[in-house]
């Protein structure tokens, strides 16, 4: 893909693999929309993109909380006409034994994996949809747990890779569902599980011994958001540059639904889904 003038988003971009990965849209010539939490991180990224002759702006933003994924958005559609690609990488690991909510009151893991870039997907597809083609890029997880509807908060027996397990599931449930969606509108979504262990903030914090260069992973990335070869290809599953099958979970039709009518819920968006079904 020729880079020049694209507009990419990259959440969580001010750190890890996504902080490469912007480096490295930037030095290619696309305008990178920076997000992160830290704006002093932030800043130190958009500024290395720029001393490399690229062009980057900074959007801040705490994805535990919806009303600024909602924000981030908006800012978003301030900045810019049109977004080519899409990339929902902010996370947060396995660290940690004790159950934690979002400002929402959401558990943690799942409202800033998964639902965050749910809202934030859903709030950015006109967008997309009109800079056709586009690309949504979900980072996920090679990590998969199948969500347990009847406690998907887990409420009863919290675990922390439990919890992100089937957050990462739940992106990927929502890339297969959306790519149903969004036939014959220009826009693709896939997901990957970018490397093992990765020499990140968040695998040093979990307590384990990088195996991977964050260069790996931008590079599964990076093929995702840019290969001419995943042109026109969408709902798919990725393990590195290579094709593959996710949890079983994912390719359940009811599950799928069922993961689309809570989401839309929490998020709020429950009602304006119901009229888009009617109209």
């Amino acid at each position: 893909m020729n880079l020049k003038d694209k507009t990419i988003l990259i959440t969580g971009s001010t750190d890890g693999v996504g902080r490469m990965v912007a480096q490295r849209l930037g030095a290619a010539g696309a305008r990178v929309l920076v997000h992160g939490r830290d704006a002093t991180r932030g800043k130190a990224t958009v500024a290395e993109i720029e001393a490399a002759g690229g062009k980057a702006e900074l959007l801040v933003a705490d994805l535990a909380s919806l009303a600024e994924v909602r924000r981030l958005a908006e800012a978003v559609r301030g900045r810019t006409n049109r977004l080519d690609v899409l990339i929902n990488n902010a996370g947060i690991g396995t660290a940690g034994a004790k159950r934690q909510v979002s400002a929402d009151g959401y558990e943690l893991r799942f409202a800033v994996n998964y639902l965050a870039g749910f809202l934030l997907t859903s709030e950015l597809l006109p967008l997309l949809k009109a800079s056709t083609p586009a690309r949504i890029v979900n980072v996920a997880s090679a990590g998969q747990q199948a969500i347990d509807f009847g406690d998907v908060m887990l409420t009863r027996s919290y675990d922390g890779v439990r919890a992100y397990c089937q957050s990462k599931l739940a992106q990927i449930l929502f890339t297969v569902d959306l790519a149903e969606q969004l036939k014959g509108t220009g826009v693709t979504v896939n997901a990957l599980h970018p490397a093992s262990y990765m020499n990140t903030t968040m695998v040093r914090q979990a307590g384990v011994a990088p195996w991977n260069s964050v260069e790996t992973g931008a590079d599964a990335i990076l093929n995702l958001a840019t290969s001419p070869a995943l042109e026109g290809r969408s709902g798919l599953y990725f393990d590195g540059k290579r094709e593959s099958r996710a949890d079983a979970q994912a390719y359940d039709a009811k599950a799928r639904q069922q993961l689309r009518s809570l989401s839309l819920d929490l998020v709020g968006l429950a009602s304006a889904a119901s009229k888009e079904q009617l109209s």
